[in-house]
C-alpha cells in the first residue's frame, strides 16, 4: 500500500511527557489517504522504549519505531526522513497534543494548495499556574505561534515554521537538503534553529511554503518547572549560534559593535528593573544573554559543518 503521510515523532528520555501525547493521540482523526505513524527513539536511556512496546495502539494504525543512537534532534529528524514511507513527513514534539482535526486539515492543505513544506498553529498549554513573571510577550519563546488567521504562502525567511508542527514533501531534501547537525536539541543542550535553517533552504531553493491555521498543535507546558534561566540560556545559545553562522570561516575577532548592543542591553534591563522590579526584566536580560552568547560564539564557536 502507497503512504501518502509520514507522522513523525523524535523523542529523547521525556518517558513522563510521552505518555499523555500518545494517550491524546488516540483522538486524531485519520486522514483519507493512508498514513502511518513513526516514533523516533534518540538512544532513550528512560522508561520510554517499554513505554513504547507496551502502548496499545489505536486499530488499523501502521506504526513503526525506530531507534537512532546518534544524539541529537537534527540527528532524529534525518533518521525520520530516512525511514519515511510517505510522500509527505509530518513532525511533531513528544509533549504536545495535536487536535482530532490536525492531520485532516494538512490534507485538505495538501490536496488545495500542493505545497512543497507548509507549517501550522502551535498553542501553548499550561498543565499548571503560571509564574508572575511569564508575561504573554515570553509565549513565543515556548512554541506559541500564529503566522495568520488564513491560509497563507510563507515568503519571508525571517517568519518560518516553528518545529513542532510543520512538515514537507520528501523530495525536497534531495535539493534543499537535510536537517544541519550541528543545530538542534542535544540531550540537555538546547540549541535549536534547525527548523529555522531547513525552512531557509526551502525557500532558497524554490519551493513553495505554505501556512495553515487550521492545524492546531498544543504545546503542553509544566509552567512549575520552568525556570527564568531557560529563557536565558535559550536566548544565549541563539546568540550562539548566529554568530557562528554569520561569522562562518572568518576572524574569530568579534565585531566591535556587538560590545556596544551588550552595553545598551544592560541598560536597558537595569532601567526596567528600576522601573517595575525584577519580575518584568525578564525579556530585557534574554537580550543580555543573547549578546553575550554573540560574542562568544563568534569568539570560541566551531566552524560551521559542510552538507
Amino acid at each position: 500500500m502507497t503512504v501518502a503521510y509520514t507522522v513523525a515523532l523524535c523523542t529523547h528520555n521525556h518517558a513522563d511527557r510521552l505518555g499523555r501525547t500518545l494517550a491524546d493521540l488516540a483522538k486524531l482523526q485519520s486522514p483519507a489517504a493512508p498514513w502511518e505513524f513513526l516514533v523516533i527513539d534518540n538512544g532513550c536511556r528512560d522508561a520510554t522504549p517499554e513505554l513504547l512496546a507496551a502502548h496499545a495502539w489505536p486499530t488499523g494504525w501502521q506504526v513503526r519505531v525506530v531507534r537512532e543512537d546518534k544524539l541529537g534532534l537534527s540527528n532524529a529528524r534525518n533518521r525520520a526522513i530516512a525511514e519515511a514511507r510517505g510522500e509527505y513527513v509530518i513532525f511533531m514534539d513528544d509533549d504536545e497534543t495535536a487536535d482530532p482535526d490536525w492531520l485532516c486539515a494538512y490534507e485538505r492543505l495538501i490536496l488545495d494548495r500542493k505545497p512543497d513544506a507548509f507549517g501550522g498553529r502551535i498553542r501553548v498549554l499550561f498543565e499548571d499556574m503560571r509564574p508572575p513573571w511569564l508575561s504573554d510577550e515570553l509565549l513565543g519563546f515556548l512554541g506559541e505561534l500564529n503566522r495568520a488567521d488564513a491560509i497563507v504562502p510563507l515568503t519571508d525567511p525571517h517568519t518560518s515554521f516553528y518545529g513542532g508542527n510543520f512538515g514537507f514533501r520528501k523530495a525536497v531534501c534531495a535539493r534543499a537538503g537535510d536537517f544541519d547537525a550541528m543545530l538542534g536539541r542535544k540531550g540537555s543542550d538546547n540549541t535549536g534553529g534547525e527548523e529555522v535553517d531547513f525552512y531557509r533552504r526551502v525557500l532558497d531553493a524554490g519551493f513553495t511554503v505554505w501556512w495553515t491555521p487550521e492545524a492546531v498543535i498544543h504545546h503542553r507546558i509544566q509552567a512549575a518547572k520552568l525556570a527564568r534561566s531557560y529563557f536565558l540560556d535559550l536566548h544565549y545559545r541563539m546568540g550562539r549560534m548566529e554568530a557562528i553562522r554569520r561569522r562562518g570561516g572568518g576572524s574569530r575577532l568579534p565585531p566591535p559593535y556587538l560590545f556596544g548592543q551588550l552595553l545598551r542591553a544592560l541598560a536597558a534591563a537595569w532601567a526596567v528593573y528600576r522601573q517595575a522590579g525584577r519580575n518584568a526584566t525578564v525579556r530585557k536580560e534574554m537580550n543580555v544573554a543573547y549578546f553575550l552568547g554573540q560574542i562568544r560564539g563568534w569568539a570560541f564557536g566551531p566552524r560551521p559543518s559542510g552538507r
